[in-house]
């Protein structure tokens, strides 16, 4: 396997993690921030995210030299006595109002890259970005690389899941090259030559696509199933049992087609925004795509509809909330469900407790959840309480005594809001259950 020199620009969940395990996989890596706080704790050996496995994978590959860090693209493409022969750019595309991704910082980047490269580069699209992305960074090069230093872009979309997202790059399902040119295939298949999985090469345009669509189309999963459990609540069926009885075909599948209360996170919201913006921008209305929001946004809204129904008036009321982050093992708090049903509570003027395992810093940082009481654990933050509401289903909430619980609530009401208990042993242990689609 080749050893490459490769920078990664930007520090965030998708650049981090693809920079520390590129060097834990043999590369030599500087991984560039602007953010000189964040710069400086991971100089320092703190991680600024929390995700299983990478603290290690950082400390060892620092030991053996093969990880940096660096505050400018100048200092990352050109560190002393070398170059980088691979750049990714790794930085934020938000969303915009409209649901377009700014895709401003990716401009920036890829003009300083520009200005920097000294040989051949391969420049790596690792942003999710809208089709057409790829087109723009090339242009941008072009004008600014004043010396006409041979490069190439390339389309080379993540797929990681946060939490698992470690895993999920030394083991992947697939790696997507979206090339122009068989100089940048041969060097992108040399850097990952040493792990498992198929490698799709396509074109630059099918690539960006691919990612845009496999996360639209997960959200479209979720979305369904969520709005099949609506139906089965309304007729008294078990949307457990529907989603099994679907997932066992083998065309369909069992994955994504758990009921709850809504995706969150970083990437589905804005990835289907995206999709349908530049859907819409090239004259074809993704309809499907604005369905799969509305139906996310209304399932939002079952823990209020639920805790009215079962409270009646929730002026005055305690409602405890397990689970802030979108998802377990992360401390992701963006366009997470748990801010969304925050605030819906508040404005009924509820008083609200919430708990969560390694989210609340980055919840007390966030001005949409004032006023919300965190608490050390899940007993300390359903004593007293009228409806205890799981949010997230981390594993520590799934082994909670219901039985010392029940014992400690003012009100011994259950919203299970990802269906992770089981109905007859929370009934049993006293309690009025509430799962979605039951």
């Amino acid at each position: 396997m080749n050893k490459y020199n490769i920078c990664v620009v930007g520090s965030g969940y998708v650049g981090l993690v693809t920079g520390s395990c590129l060097a834990e996989l043999g590369h030599r890596v500087v991984c560039v921030d602007s953010d000189r706080k964040k710069l400086s704790a991971l100089k320092a050996g703190k991680i600024p995210i929390y995700e299983p496995g990478l603290p290690e994978i950082i400390k060892r590959c620092r030991k053996l030299g093969r990880l940096h860090f660096a505050a400018s693209v100048k200092e990352g493409l050109n560190p002393p006595g070398q170059r980088a022969d691979v750049v990714f750019i790794a930085v934020g595309t938000p969303p915009r109002a409209d649901g377009s991704a700014d895709l401003s910082a990716v401009e920036a980047v890829a003009e300083e890259i520009a200005k920097n490269i000294k040989d051949y580069t391969v420049v790596v699209d690792k942003s999710t970005v809208p089709v057409e992305t790829g087109d723009w960074v090339s242009r941008t090069i072009s004008r600014f690389n004043k010396k006409g230093v041979p490069y190439d872009v390339v389309s080379n979309p993540e797929f990681l899941s946060e939490g698992t997202a470690v895993k999920d790059f030394l083991n992947p399902d697939r790696i997507v090259l979206g090339v122009t040119s068989a100089r940048a295939e041969k060097v992108m298949r040399g850097l990952y030559a040493s792990l498992p999985g198929p490698v799709i090469v396509t074109d630059v345009k099918s690539a960006e696509l691919i990612k845009h669509a496999s996360n639209s189309f997960l959200a479209t999963k979720i979305s369904f199933i969520n709005a099949v459990s609506a139906l089965c609540e309304k007729v008294g069926a078990d949307v457990s049992q529907v989603a099994h009885g679907m997932g066992l075909d083998k065309r369909i599948g069992p994955l994504f087609l758990r009921p709850g209360i809504g995706f969150g996170g970083f990437c589905f919201p804005k990835d289907l925004e995206a999709f349908y913006w530049i859907s819409k921008q090239k004259g074809y209305d993704f309809s499907l795509l604005k369905a799969v929001k509305d139906i996310n946004e209304f399932q939002k809204s079952w823990v209020i509809r639920k805790v009215e129904e079962k409270l009646w008036n929730l002026e005055g009321k305690t409602i405890a909330l397990l689970g802030l982050a979108f998802k377990p093992h992360t401390d992701d708090m963006r366009f997470a469900p748990s801010v969304d049903i925050a605030q819906m509570l508040s404005q009924r003027r509820v008083k609200i407790r919430a708990t969560d395992p390694v989210a609340m810093p980055r919840a007390q940082e966030m001005p949409a959840m004032k006023g919300v009481t965190f608490c050390r654990n899940a007993y300390e933050c359903v004593k007293g309480a009228d409806c205890l509401v799981l949010i997230t289903e981390w594993p520590q909430f799934k082994d909670l005594d219901l039985k010392r619980a029940f014992k400690i609530m003012r009100t011994p009401l259950l919203l299970d809001g990802r269906n992770l208990y089981d109905p007859a042993k929370a009934r049993a242990a006293g309690f009025t259950y509430c799962g979605v689609g039951k």
